[in-house]
């Protein structure tokens, strides 16, 4: 019924429940091992494996198998029976359109970067030649990539975003070509037109981007990691910036040294080198908002926090307004509008924070009605809340919830 590999994990699983490491699987405990595959406690640790393959799922990297995660023979005991620290390896990958036939590329490519981005054709972009290779590397929590590609139209939509768990941080650094028309919604004018040489992308908001032919780096990282610098980390998401200065110009350095030597490099300087680049770059997008550099980008990054933190114990509150913010925290009205300026406004910005809460109610909880969520997520009601929905992702609460239990690609007209 079972392998005997399938045993040996079985055992091994146990074993690492009541700590004993520093023995070996016997034979006679193998072959009675089959009864623990009826136990509560493997069905325990199955979910957990299933969890640890979601989470990895959810960067991207591949899931290792149960036997290359608890072997049979700890490598890592001691004489005495201690344990020490694995060292941790860098995984690399490498993908090239090339293998495949010119008119299948496109697709290839797609299907590629599909667990993390959607690429939209055309018609006619499937009938022309498409060229793409990326190289991968994913080391502790950090992930790098090096693409080459021709044109294209990226979107990661809010139906896609309900269901996957990819919250991660993308910063873009492109050393030739470049990203413009990028949207974080569906309004146009939420939509960034002039070309950035840097991006940064928070994967649990929407976006819509075209890229240009080019060689982009990517440094994906954790959300901890940019709020050890940024207040607000996911206020960065769809910022962009040319690389016209002393800090940039350090980053583009820094990660083009970067994508020329990490083959070369053990684990832990490939992280550390991830970790600088990633704090160089949420450094830069801290100047861009006047919350990093000096005494004053101090006192704004406390008010920013100060009036993020208010909004965030009130926000289902359907008093919360811009005026009722000004008033709690006594701040004046141009200083607080340039502090939101990037998303729009103070009023926007509360109300793109209860537009993703709803999203997120509609796809998981499908027990509370539309209207039950709107009154929940602060709307005055359903119908402000249903025209606020569609003015942001141009599509209906009620066809949302829809879409976000289906799968599948749609292609853009020609």
């Amino acid at each position: 019924m079972f392998s005997p590999t399938q045993l040996r994990v079985a055992v091994c699983q146990w074993r690492r429940r009541i700590g004993h490491f520093d023995t070996l699987v016997s034979t006679r405990i193998v072959g009675k091992a089959a009864s623990f595959f009826r136990t509560r406690a493997f069905l325990r640790a199955r979910r957990q494996t299933e969890v640890f393959a979601r989470m990895a799922a959810a960067i991207g990297q591949r899931s290792p198998s149960a036997a290359e995660r608890t072997p049979v023979m700890n490598p890592y005991a001691t004489a005495r029976g201690a344990l020490i620290a694995p060292r941790q390896s860098i995984i690399h990958s490498h993908f090239d359109v090339e293998s495949h036939s010119p008119r299948n590329r496109l697709l290839a490519w797609r299907e590629r970067v599909g667990h993390v981005i959607d690429v939209v054709p055309s018609l006619s972009d499937l009938k022309h030649p498409f060229s793409a290779s990326i190289e991968r590397y994913s080391v502790g929590r950090f992930v790098f990539t090096d693409c080459r590609s021709d044109a294209m139209w990226l979107d990661r939509s809010l139906a896609r975003i309900s269901k996957d768990s990819i919250r991660t941080f993308a910063f873009h650094v492109f050393l030739d070509g470049e990203v413009d028309n990028v949207a974080v919604h569906a309004s146009q004018r939420n939509q960034t037109t002039t070309s950035a040489s840097l991006l940064a992308l928070h994967l649990g908001q929407p976006v819509r981007m075209r890229r240009s032919a080019c060689r982009v780096l990517t440094l994906f990282a954790p959300v901890e990691v940019a709020a050890e610098i940024f207040p607000d980390p996911e206020a960065m998401h769809g910022r962009g910036m040319r690389n016209d200065s002393p800090l940039t110009r350090l980053i583009v350095e820094h990660v083009t040294e970067l994508s020329r030597t990490i083959h070369r490099m053990d684990a832990d300087l490939a992280e550390q080198s991830l970790r600088t680049g990633v704090e160089l770059l949420v450094e830069a997008f801290g100047k861009q908002a006047g919350l990093r550099g000096n005494a004053r980008a101090a006192k704004r990054a406390a008010m920013f926090g100060s009036v993020r933190r208010y909004i965030h114990d009130h926000l289902f509150d359907d008093s919360l307004t811009p005026d009722t913010v000004l008033d709690a925290l006594q701040l004046p009205r141009p200083t607080l509008y340039r502090m939101f300026q990037h998303e729009g406004g103070l009023g926007a910005y509360i109300r793109h924070l209860r537009l993703r809460q709803a999203a997120d109610d509609l796809a998981h909880r499908p027990h509370l009605s539309v209207t039950d969520i709107a009154y929940g997520t602060g709307f005055s009601s359903p119908s402000d809340f249903t025209r606020a929905f569609r003015r942001a992702y141009d599509i209906a609460p009620q066809d949302f919830r829809v879409a976000s239990r289906e799968t599948g690609h749609i292609l853009t007209p020609a």
